[in-house]
């Protein structure tokens, strides 16, 4: 109940002291938006910082990158030889869940495997379908495993059976199911030992880049504790962008715009949706809970908690590229891009379990559980509130404050002041606008200075989509949680499809 209480109270104190003390609101919103604005700044910085990273990661042959790692001789790397074990035992393990998704969708996804720049032996792939899905999903499966399935080490099809009890249909529970039958079918019987072993879980229209499983692994091997880690892909939403509404793609680049800032503050990184996990981390925590909507999120947790504090989400700096919310038609695409929206704040649910999980293990230093239970909270209270506080407060008063107040010097300024402030911030959405035109992938018959005159503008729509796509889907989502009962979500599948040839170019040079 505490993120639905917080962000209510909020709006309460918003109209309350509007009406009570507008003189001191008004201070508060101005120093409120230059704290927004200083904010801006600072992450601006780190987006910045991820992007390069990347770029520099991307260009590297980690292939041949591991290669040199398991030749390290001289003496001075006589340490580090001996504690990284040779990425040829490395065996990594795919994941695709899949529900009623079209072939199209399902086959790009494993076309980009065919072109990884990795032993595709040390492959193990498992396409995770749902009973749920009728016939339509088997028919897919069996056409996908008729086409792919001798191209890699190992294929495997699992079914996951409607109807489970304790479980919430969706995406962890199927991943769960689909974990423990490729335990018994392929990693037991072929000797796999466990620590060597990293699951890749993605969803069905994620896409790798050639090089991302070779970067994993080298990630993994000279990583401290490897096994107390989650390893985290940046998600690009581009594999569609071009059939998206210019709404959808200012809040798809948002997320990932979001999670690159992420990845150069490491000690805030949490799990989200695409990630790869050593299989005896899924052993130890139980895989992915099956009883709820966030899995994604909730399964870092969920190591948190099995190791006492000492569990991390590493950064990869390399990207994946999956769909940005897309229908047929705008408002279908505006209703598919508000119930993403809101599914992803409903990851507001795992408040309660990682407090709960604090209050009863004195093994968590207390400086960790002050640290994660703040950044939590402030995190969803700032998702549902912070942009409409910005909008409503600089004009609140003025309607509220009541004659005196109204004829102040203040009043008249508010409304200049705040205005001025934000205008400065948009900054940052300039920054974001080129970066986002940087990461189109290329286009069939290229784009031309009028489309990236078009691609840039987009991001006036920015206050739109905070307000729209940020703070109402992520209100209604910690309402609901707080209400419970009849009012909490369920899993919702984003629907996916195609109206063109795929967009994403995974040669080598690009």
């Amino acid at each position: 109940m505490v993120p639905g209480i917080l962000a209510w109270l909020t709006f309460i104190f918003m109209v309350l002291f509007s009406w009570l003390i507008p003189f001191w609101v008004s201070i508060f919103i101005i120093l409120f938006d230059t704290y927004w604005l200083m904010k801006t700044i600072y992450l601006s910085f780190h987006l910045r910082a991820t992007f390069v990273e990347m770029r520099k990661v991307a260009k590297v042959d980690w292939l041949a990158k591991l290669r040199e790692l398991a030749t390290v001789r001289t003496t001075h790397d006589l340490e580090e030889a001996a504690r990284v074990r040779s990425w040829s035992d490395i065996y990594h393990m795919v994941i695709l869940p899949m529900y009623h998704e079209p072939y199209e969708v399902v086959r790009e996804s494993f076309e980009s495997l065919t072109r990884i720049n990795y032993p595709k032996e040390k492959l193990l792939v498992v396409l995770a379908l749902e009973e749920a899905g009728g016939d339509a999903a088997r028919q897919t499966g069996e056409r996908i495993e008729a086409e792919y399935g001798e191209k890699f080490g190992r294929f495997l099809v699992t079914m996951h059976p409607k109807g489970l009890p304790d479980e919430v249909p969706g995406k962890g529970s199927n991943e769960s199911w689909a974990a423990a039958r490729a335990k018994e079918k392929l990693i037991d019987p072929m000797g796999i030992p466990y620590g060597d072993l990293l699951v890749s879980v993605f969803d069905i229209d994620t896409q790798v880049y050639p090089e991302y499983f070779g970067r994993l692994a080298y990630v993994f091997l000279t990583a401290e504790h490897s096994t107390r880690a989650i390893y985290q892909p940046i998600p690009l939403f581009v594999n569609n962008v071009y059939e998206a509404p210019a709404i959808a793609r200012v809040v798809s680049f948002s997320t990932t715009f979001w999670q690159m800032m992420q990845q150069s503050r490491p000690e805030r990184l949490t799990s989200f949706s695409s990630q790869s996990i050593p299989f005896q981390t899924l052993l130890d925590i139980g895989y992915w809970q099956k009883d709820i909507v966030s899995e994604d999120s909730r399964v870092f947790w969920q190591g948190f908690l099995r190791y006492h504090g000492d569990f991390r989400v590493v950064p990869l700096f390399y990207p994946v590229s999956m769909d940005a919310a897309a229908a047929p038609s705008f408002w279908a695409s505006m209703k598919n891009l508000y119930k993403q929206q809101r599914r992803w704040a409903w990851g507001s649910e795992n408040i309660a379990y990682m407090m709960d999980g604090f209050s009863c293990d004195p093994e968590i230093p207390a400086a960790k559980k002050r640290y994660w239970t703040f950044n939590n909270i402030e995190g969803f209270h700032s998702w549902a509130t912070n942009s409409l506080m910005i909008f409503a407060l600089g004009w609140l008063p003025l309607f509220l404050g009541g004659r005196h107040f109204g004829t102040s010097l203040l009043a008249y300024s508010l409304p200049t002041i705040t205005r001025w402030i934000i205008t400065l911030s948009m900054v940052g959405i300039a920054s974001s606008a080129v970066l986002s035109i940087l990461l189109l992938p290329k286009r069939p018959g290229g784009n031309t200075m009028k489309d990236y005159l078009w691609y840039f503008l987009q991001w006036i729509l920015m206050p739109i989509t905070l307000i729209v796509f940020g703070a109402f889907p992520a209100v209604e989502a910690e309402t609901r949680l707080m209400l419970g009962g009849r009012f909490r979500l369920g899993f919702w599948v984003t629907p996916k499809g195609r109206a063109q040839k795929p967009l994403v170019d995974f040669s080598p040079k690009a």
